[in-house]
C-alpha cells in the first residue's frame, strides 16, 4: 500500500509523505522494473514549470516529485499545514545506494562527463563494494536524435537496471526522462547535481544552511558567476508566487466560504 499521496502548490504537483516512504516507494518500483520518473522539485524547477506550462505538464505526468527544497516543503506547511520531510536528492543519492546494495538491485548512471563517470565508478567500488553498477553512459552534450534515444533504451535495457541515477541537470534531465519513460525498463531518478556532492567533487552546505533553507547560498558562494541570475530572478519570484498563494489560501477562500 503507497505512503505517499500528492498535493498541488498552484497546479504543481507535489508528493507527500515521510522520507522513509519514499526509500520504500522507489525501491519497490525499482524492485518491479517500473518503468517510471522520480524527479527532485526545488525553486528551480518550480519556477521552471511556473513559467513553461508544457514543463509543468511534464513535471505533472512523473510518478514521483520530491520536495528536494527546503521552501517547498516549508510552502507545504504554511499553505495546507502538511508537516512534510526534506526529500533532497543529496540524501537520497547514498540512501539509495546503500539500499541497493543491500537488496542485490543494479544501478546505473547515466549523465556528466566520463571523467564524472571513472570518479564514480572509484566511489562507488571503495564505499558500496557490494554494489551491483550495471553500466555508466555520458551522453553527447546536445539534444539526441530520436534514432539515438532508441539506441540508448535499447543499451540501457540490455544491461538490466532497475535504477538509473539521471545528472543531466534541470530541465534537461527531467525532459529526458519523461522521454525515456516506457522505453527503459527501470526507475529513473534525476537527481541533477547530488552525484558530484556524494562522489566527493563539490561540497554540501553545513547542517544548519540546510535546516534554515540557505543551501542555495552555500551553492552561490561556490559558483556566484553561473548562479547569480538564476537565484536573483527565480528566488525572488518564488517568494512572490508563495505570498499572493498564501494570501489566497489562508485568507480569501476561508472569507469567501464564510459569506457563502
Amino acid at each position: 500500500m503507497k505512503k505517499v499521496g500528492r498535493k498541488s502548490i498552484i497546479n504543481f504537483s507535489v508528493t507527500t509523505g515521510k522520507y522513509s516512504s519514499f526509500i520504500d516507494e522507489i525501491t519497490e518500483l525499482a524492485r518491479n522494473r517500473v518503468s517510471s520518473a522520480v524527479y527532485f522539485a526545488n525553486v528551480h524547477m518550480y519556477i521552471e514549470a511556473y513559467k513553461n506550462e508544457s514543463f509543468r505538464e511534464l513535471i505533472n505526468k512523473a510518478d514521483i516529485v520530491t520536495p528536494d527544497g527546503q521552501p517547498l516543503a516549508w510552502a507545504l506547511r504554511l499553505l495546507y499545514g502538511i508537516k512534510q520531510d526534506r526529500v533532497a536528492a543529496m540524501d537520497f543519492v547514498p540512501d539509495m545506494l546503500q539500499r541497493m546494495q543491500q537488496e542485490k538491485l543494479p544501478v546505473y548512471f547515466y549523465g556528466g562527463t566520463q571523467e564524472m563517470l571513472d570518479k564514480t565508478a572509484a566511489y562507488v567500488k571503495q564505499a558500496y563494494p557490494g554494489l551491483i553498477v550495471a553500466g555508466m553512459y555520458s551522453p553527447p552534450f546536445r539534444p539526441l536524435t530520436a534514432i539515438e534515444e532508441n539506441e540508448i533504451a535499447a543499451q540501457i535495457n540490455a544491461t538490466s537496471p532497475t535504477i538509473i541515477f539521471v545528472f543531466l541537470g534541470c530541465p534537461k534531465q527531467e525532459k529526458w526522462m519523461a522521454t525515456m519513460k516506457g522505453k527503459v525498463n527501470a526507475v529513473m531518478t534525476g537527481v541533477g547535481g547530488a552525484l558530484p556532492v556524494t562522489i566527493g567533487m563539490q561540497k554540501r552546505a553545513p547542517v544548519w544552511m540546510r535546516n534554515f533553507g540557505l543551501e542555495w547560498l552555500f551553492r552561490f558562494f561556490q559558483e556566484p558567476r553561473r548562479l547569480f541570475k538564476r537565484y536573483a530572478t527565480t528566488n525572488s519570484l518564488f517568494i512572490w508566487v508563495m505570498v499572493k498563494e498564501f494570501f489566497r489560501v489562508r485568507l480569501l477562500v476561508p472569507l469567501k466560504l464564510s459569506k457563502a
